[in-house]
């Protein structure tokens, strides 16, 4: 099956500026209004992936925080925000309509889940319970991973490919060297070395064995257009 290439869209770029980055992704991620996004640009992006034939998927997020650094969140809010920002683009696709295919959880968010188990549990079970079919896309070799096949959700697991990673296979901070990676030729050598030997090294040379369904590029780092560009000709190239 071939990998998918994810972007996070609806977050304040220009019309233009979507259209241009979701030309080059096989999927995306639509902001529901909690970090960013209102329910005009929702229905953009909508639209826009409807006319290109590019999956579409739910990001929702933590409002206030553009989803990144510390949250503070119990189950009651987590499973509140997952229904009324997934149920809101749910029912734009509906509307239009064109199939919602996943969940993405925004930032901060995203990794919470994955070291507090209460909210993990809660994730995954209201996904099975309110969203039954949508896959998640989760860390590669995470708990959440694992507890969503437990629990009969579908999973593909997530790699970054603008990020860089430690040896335990998290995320450098941002703001540390080697955390972002912002040149094409890093992006195709890394999808070469996933393709070919199936993992690429960590910033400190440890080898880290990754076998992941998609691969995300941020539509906000620095040049994305370019590595998106670069990522999705590597992948198409057969090479």
């Amino acid at each position: 099956m071939p990998l998918d290439l994810n972007c996070d869209l609806g977050e304040g770029e220009s019309p233009a500026r979507m259209r241009a980055l979701m030309r080059w992704a096989t999927s995306v991620n639509v902001a529901c209004g909690g970090h960013a996004g209102d329910a005009v640009t929702m229905e953009r992006c909508v639209r826009l992936a409807k006319s290109l034939g590019t999956r579409i998927g739910a990001h929702p997020g933590v409002a206030g925080s553009f989803g990144r650094g510390e949250i503070q969140l119990g189950v009651t809010e987590l499973q509140s925000l997952l229904l009324a920002q997934v149920g809101a683009l749910h029912r734009l696709t509906e509307v239009h309509p064109v199939r919602l295919h996943h969940v993405k959880l925004h930032g901060a968010l995203y990794h919470a889940v994955e070291h507090d188990a209460r909210l993990g549990r809660c994730y995954v079970e209201t996904m099975a319970r309110w969203f039954r079919g949508l896959p998640i896309y989760v860390l590669a070799g995470g708990r959440i991973a694992a507890l969503g096949r437990q629990l009969g959700v579908k999973v593909w697991e997530e790699v970054f490919l603008d990020r860089g990673y430690r040896a335990d296979g998290t995320l450098l901070p941002r703001g540390e060297p080697g955390a972002l990676l912002t040149r094409p030729a890093e992006i195709t050598a890394r999808l070469r070395s996933l393709r070919q030997r199936g993992g690429w090294p960590a910033h400190d040379g440890t080898w880290l064995a990754l076998r992941p369904r998609t691969l995300c590029l941020h539509g906000d780092t620095p040049g994305a257009l370019a590595l998106l560009r670069a990522a999705r000709r590597e992948l198409t190239s057969g090479s």
